[in-house]
């Protein structure tokens, strides 16, 4: 399939200043947009001005979800130039939310194809600040203009761009986490391994009561016994437990990040012991009471690697490493960002040029 190119009249004028970018405010000039119809597939592959989509208010995205999405970046190098992290791990992700959620599934080495040009012709956008990269957002969504509850037949395929800096405003500063007892984000056999948005949407309450007691981010617990953790609102979580990296197991209910995936992979490059598991959160107070539990931190797009550096279990708080970053935190945080950023050699191959 060719990928159709429209370019604007009105280029809008770039950040001037990228310490203020923020987080996921600002958008490119252009998106790239893919239709799907069923009995055609997926068609009419084009780059086209950034502008508002027309949907009908009877869209089935709007009223029962069928929608899912992905997170992404591109790093523009000390050199010059840019590149993407892993992005096939991405797509691939994007299909197995597709799977679930019973949308089409798209070509995989197309998406990147179409990503590829969509970045070449916005590469001017691409922050050239440490730590700023160019955010990319794939997502689907079903768009029948139709009141009743099934899958979509028809469906369009969307990529946005926006230059984004530091995804916390304290940057690697520890955070604070708020163990969640009362509400609960997915269960097995549910969606939580995909990236969909009902999954975001059924954090907010909790995420809002954490933020009430000056909590940065939550921490779920499993929904049937509420006694094993699961992950953090928009982090995998990692525990160091007497020199161990240890981590939830992926049963189905918690996000396969691909940072946390890297993360793992780094770890036992390096000879640290790694273990996937269930993990109760009476075994992190334990370890933290035994004086074993030496780090706590998070992993995802967004914010890389995320230093925690107090947990609160109910009217225990469990202050971590001084509230400090810790070592392995920091060494996962610099080699990532590294290899992203074309500072550490890219030995495992993750990297893909624009």
């Amino acid at each position: 399939m060719s990928i159709r190119i429209e370019l604007t009249n009105s280029p809008k004028a770039k950040p001037q200043d990228e310490s203020n970018l923020g987080f996921g405010k600002i958008f490119t000039d252009h998106m790239f947009i893919m239709d799907y119809d069923t009995g055609m597939g997926w068609h009419d592959a084009r780059i086209v001005p950034y502008a508002p989509i027309e949907l009908s208010p009877a869209a089935m995205c709007l009223h029962y979800g069928q929608e899912v999405f992905e997170g992404m970046k591109a790093y523009r190098t000390a050199n010059g130039d840019i590149q993407l992290f892993r992005p096939e791990e991405n797509f691939k992700r994007l299909n197995s939310s597709n799977e679930r959620l019973v949308i089409p599934e798209i070509d995989e080495a197309f998406a990147l194809e179409a990503l590829k040009k969509l970045v070449e012709v916005e590469k001017d956008w691409v922050p050239h600040s440490e730590g700023a990269a160019l955010y990319i957002r794939p997502f689907v969504i079903a768009v029948d203009p139709f009141l009743g509850v099934r899958p979509g037949d028809k469906y369009m395929f969307i990529i946005i761009l926006s230059p984004s800096g530091a995804y916390y405003a304290s940057g690697l500063d520890p955070v604070d986490i708020y163990v969640e007892q009362k509400y609960v984000r997915a269960v097995r056999g549910g969606m939580g391994y995909t990236k969909t948005g009902g999954n975001y949407a059924a954090s907010l309450k909790a995420q809002d009561e954490a933020h009430e007691q000056k909590y940065s981010q939550v921490l779920w617990l499993d929904g049937v016994e509420q006694k094993y953790i699961e992950e953090v609102g928009a982090m995998n979580i990692f525990f160091v437990i007497d020199g161990e990296v240890v981590t939830p197991s992926l049963q189905g209910s918690i996000l396969p990040g691909i940072t946390r995936k890297s993360a793992l992979e780094i770890c036992k490059s390096k000879g640290i012991p790694v273990s996937e598991r269930r993990i109760s959160i009476q075994e992190i107070a334990d370890a933290y009471d035994n004086g074993k539990l030496d780090e706590i931190f998070g992993t995802g797009t967004a914010a890389v690697i995320s230093p925690v550096g107090s947990l609160k279990w109910g009217d225990k708080i469990m202050k971590v490493n001084d509230g400090k970053i810790g070592k392995i935190s920091q060494m996962l945080y610099d080699t990532l960002t590294g290899i992203q950023w074309g500072t550490v050699e890219d030995t495992y191959g993750w990297t893909q040029k624009i």
